[in-house]
């Protein structure tokens, strides 16, 4: 009996790691991080963890160019911090010194919180053809979450059962569109409707965990719609970004394995014998 995808996956994952591979890289365009939405330059240092990627303007902003700011989104404003730099005399040496005071100040993301406002940010897309395997695993998903495509953003939203993925076009290869979108779904089949996995919280171990099931859940499915030659390098780098985190403990592979090899069955609904006869 041939190797199921599964192992076959696995065994190009490790092979990888082996070998060394290069570093991860974000696969799709329009997602630079957070800008000033009036001068497009990004949000520096402490910033870039505040808010997620999208153009950000002040109320004051906001209203001098003829925008408003949606009255359901007044209250979920985001915040970012400045450094306002003040100059003193020291009293014993008479020397001049400054020092920094921290401020902050309100902004809203003028693409998804305000009217009346274009974005000024350059779009770069692509035409793409879809994948028909890739589109039916999507698809046929039983029970699966609610699905949006904003630009700069891939995540699932567990307390909202709900996924994000930049849409095709901001992809430059179509397989990384769907190798993006697969391991969003994997993340979602551990909703507690689904297969109730444990999250954790971003930095932590089970965190950690979680994103190494979902990148060998999303490698698993790449390889069963066809299209993992085109993807299998990236996740395995993805990978490896997290087992340092994890310190390099290669078993946490054929764990990660078993998680993810039961969240693609969720999602394609294999049967046992199903799981049995897949093969290369």
């Amino acid at each position: 009996m041939g190797k199921s995808v599964y192992e076959i996956i696995t065994e190009k994952i490790i092979a990888q790691l082996e070998k060394g591979v290069v570093p991860w890289h974000q696969p799709w365009t329009n997602s630079c991080a957070a800008v000033n939405w009036k001068t497009q330059k990004p949000y520096r240092g402490i910033n870039n963890f505040l808010v997620p990627p999208g153009e950000y303007a002040s109320k004051k902003q906001i209203l001098e160019a003829g925008g408003r700011i949606k009255k359901e989104e007044f209250k979920n404003s985001h915040i970012i911090v400045f450094w306002l730099w003040k100059e003193f005399e020291d009293e014993e040496t008479e020397e001049k010194k400054k020092f920094a005071k921290p401020i902050y100040y309100r902004v809203w993301d003028i693409n998804k919180q305000c009217t009346g406002l274009k974005s000024k940010r350059k779009q770069e897309t692509y035409n793409h053809d879809p994948i028909e395997k890739a589109e039916e695993i999507i698809n046929n998903y039983p029970n699966g979450p609610t699905y949006t495509f904003e630009p700069g953003e891939a995540a699932y939203f567990p307390t909202l059962d709900k996924i994000n993925c930049p849409p095709i076009q901001d992809f430059k290869v179509p397989e990384e569109y769907y190798s993006t979108l697969f391991h969003e779904m994997i993340h979602s089949t551990g909703h507690k409707s689904r297969l109730a996995r444990t999250f954790g919280t971003f930095g932590d171990e089970k965190y950690s965990k979680e994103e190494l099931v979902a990148e060998m859940g999303a490698a698993m499915l790449c390889g069963i719609a066809g299209i993992e030659n085109n993807t299998i390098e990236n996740s395995a780098s993805y990978i490896k970004s997290w087992l340092s985190a994890l310190k390099d403990d290669n078993r946490l592979i054929f764990h990660a394995s078993a998680q993810a090899q039961k969240a693609v069955d969720y999602i394609l609904e294999n049967t046992e014998e199903d799981q049995i006869s897949t093969a290369s």
